[in-house]
């Protein structure tokens, strides 16, 4: 592309569950950023957050699990041509904090608070602009629209690190929304081959099997009458990927002794722990934040690898900018099972 349009259609949160698509300026770029027109971005829970339950600012483009091609490129650019294949990647961290140093990039002490001071406007937009130190190339052979699974599969992935989990260990899953599902294949792919889904969605809980888990309805799980007893059939590991406290809760009543609780999903409602149940049983409860130091390589690799079952993660059908507000509330009623992935070149495709 030698010409640019002026602007770009986008979709906007304009508040109060509303998103409307707009016109607007074709992002200007500064001599180390790049631009890409957008092939394919997912819908991440915090979408739904933003949207739905007004966490988002008002006029921004969501949308940060982007696939691309370069379409421009700043005058200081380098390493990036035109037509290059790309998804985007980390945020460049400062490199050397104790956390940077650790392989903790994403505990960067310069990190700042979480959802503040972030100008970044997203891919919900024929076009986006990020920085050329913040893209990761697309392996031969892997699609721009299953490379758009990429950032959502390193948060699960760093689930999975958090969680020391090994082959010939029981892992429980706890909601199979889009990062449940992705964290059940990638524990098949990585030969924990024991693993049980907990979800309400018929339909979640049909996608978990076919990716080779076994599923159970929450109410399934019912905690031991005392921090003293176990579950007839304990698990090393829970990942909590809903958000949501009960689930929480009961995932922690669900572990073998010396067990490990990771935190996945993001929530607003807090859980009630029982401490004697975590002291008598020295179990462990984490938090899983974001991604591994080489967590988009890590899922690039995955994805392009032989038998993942990318087909199966995301939803056959791609949808336009007018469909994204009906895809979020659809995602939200846990109706769709898979990934929902937003193509802005398609027009006038619903949810």
């Amino acid at each position: 592309m030698t010409t640019l349009p002026a602007t770009m259609r986008a979709a906007v949160y304009k508040g109060d569950r509303r998103v409307d698509v707009e016109d607007r300026p074709t992002p200007e770029l500064g001599p180390h950023d790049v631009l890409l027109e957008v092939s394919h971005c997912g819908v991440c829970g915090s979408d739904i957050h933003h949207v739905l339950e007004g966490w988002g600012a008002t006029n921004t483009i969501g949308g940060h699990e982007f696939s691309g091609r370069v379409v421009a490129v700043g005058d200081a650019v380098t390493t990036w041509s035109m037509g290059d294949e790309v998804i985007g990647g980390p945020s460049a961290r400062c490199g050397e904090c104790e956390f940077c140093l650790s392989g903790r990039p994403s505990l960067c002490a310069g990190r700042g608070a979480v959802g503040e001071g972030n100008s970044f406007q997203g891919a919900f937009a024929d076009f986006v602009k990020v920085r050329d130190d913040e893209l990761l190339r697309v392996p031969a052979g892997l699609s721009l629209r299953h490379a758009a699974l990429t950032e959502p599969l390193a948060v699960a992935l760093h689930g999975i690190t958090r969680s020391g989990v090994q082959p010939g260990q029981r892992a429980l899953v706890t909601g199979a929304g889009p990062i449940g599902s992705l964290t059940v294949a990638a524990l098949i792919a990585k030969g924990v081959s024991d693993v049980v889904v907990s979800e309400p969605s018929v339909a979640r809980r049909a996608l978990c099997e076919r990716l080779g888990a076994h599923t159970v309805q929450p109410e399934a799980l019912v905690p031991p009458p005392s921090p003293n007893y176990l579950v007839d059939e304990p698990f090393d590991v829970a990942l909590e990927c809903s958000g949501n406290a009960r689930a929480m809760e009961s995932a922690l009543s669900q572990l073998k002794r010396t067990g490990t609780l990771v935190l996945v999903g993001a929530g607003i409602k807090p859980p009630r722990f029982d401490p004697n149940r975590i002291l008598l049983n020295e179990l462990v409860v984490t938090g899983a934040f974001c991604y591994d130091g080489d967590g988009f390589e890590a899922a690039l690799a995955l994805l392009a690898s032989p038998g993942f079952p990318r087909d199966d993660l995301v939803e056959p059908d791609d949808v336009s900018l007018d469909g994204l507000l009906g895809a979020i509330e659809r995602l939200s009623t846990g109706e769709i099972p898979a990934k929902v992935l937003i193509a802005p070149t398609r027009r006038g495709v619903p949810a």
